[in-house]
């Protein structure tokens, strides 16, 4: 258990823009996903959570540093090398309508990566193995086996969503990356969703890392949150350690724009300005232009991630008291 399942250290991504400029999306990221566990990542629009997703399943290229799953280096593989590896990783996506074909059946749908990939033993799945398996999917996300002959418009979002997942599930992954799967649906039908992927974690012995920017929804279903801003990691740790005493400000910002009940506790600052240009990000610490306790160090050198007592991690030269 003390061996990643998911291992990717230092990433960097940048993608080249019009005049010459460059958009680092990942600026030297690592983190490590334990098997079972759920890895939340939460932040602003635009700070590289979903390119970091898509880069550990290897949908997108990274130009720098390494990933490795469940023991093998998976950096550089070729897309054939890694087909076999993908039956062990799939990904749940935002847009419950959009990464669904509108023509096709669903049944079709989810049965295509059991027509794709062959059994462990090297043999083709019989239709009878994929009627079956489409049964037990249906089952698994709480939908009638008549939903297998219909087609996606005629299903609500949360529906949809449950498709998505008895697809990602198809091929009995290990690790699923969820990349903001509640975030276009009704709050009620949030709570479905995340309860859904507890329980299928369970059942299943799932690992997950869950991309959100709802806090309330990372902090039912994560057991570790690793926290981005503008392409890198400030703070990780485990998730009550993070809620209940952020160290990093920007952390403390975020939980300060939830609504909470009013107690006696100390206020959060508040998070004032709006996010830089990742294509010119400031100097030094990248969060120190709306930081409430930024002082002259911030601005000329960039904190690394260091430890802090209980083993969490935070990227700030004056980590806040309540976290020390």
């Amino acid at each position: 258990m003390n061996t990643p399942l998911l291992d990717a250290r230092n990433l960097k991504k940048t993608y080249s823009l019009s005049g010459g400029r460059k958009l680092r999306a990942l600026d030297d990221v690592s983190i490590q996903v334990m098997p079972g566990e759920v890895l939340g990542l939460v932040g602003e629009s635009g700070c590289g959570k979903s390119t970091l997703g898509r880069s550990l399943l290897r949908l997108t290229d990274i130009n720098s540093g390494s990933i490795a799953f469940d023991g093998q280096d998976i950096t550089r593989l070729s897309e054939r090398a890694m087909r076999p590896l993908r039956t062990g990783m799939q990904m749940v996506f935002q847009d419950s309508y959009a990464s669904l074909n509108p023509r096709r059946r669903i049944g079709d749908l989810i049965a295509e990566p059991l027509l794709v990939h062959r059994r462990p033993d090297g043999a083709r799945r019989s239709a009878a193995e994929i009627r079956e398996r489409l049964t037990e999917l249906m089952e698994l996300v709480s939908l009638p086996a008549s939903a297998l002959s219909r087609y996606p418009h005629e299903f609500s979002g949360g529906q949809r969503q449950r498709i998505n997942i008895a697809r990602a599930l198809a091929l009995s992954p290990r690790l699923v990356v969820a990349d903001e799967p509640v975030s276009a649906l009704d709050v009620s039908v949030q709570a479905q969703i995340v309860n859904l992927f507890s329980d299928l974690r369970e059942r299943l012995g799932l690992t997950y890392v869950f991309i959100a920017h709802d806090l309330a929804v990372v902090r039912q279903i994560s057991t570790r949150v690793t926290v981005m801003y503008l392409g890198a990691v400030v703070e990780l740790g485990e998730t009550d350690q993070v809620m209940h005493a952020p160290a990093h400000p920007y952390t403390a910002a975020l939980l300060a724009s939830v609504p909470r009940p009013v107690t006696g506790r100390q206020p959060l600052p508040l998070l004032k300005g709006d996010v830089p240009s990742p294509v010119s990000p400031p100097p030094g610490c990248r969060f120190h232009t709306r930081c409430p306790v930024v002082q002259e160090r911030c601005s000329k050198e960039r904190p690394e991630l260091r430890p802090l007592e209980g083993g969490r991690l935070v990227a700030c030269h004056f980590p806040l008291a309540a976290a020390e």
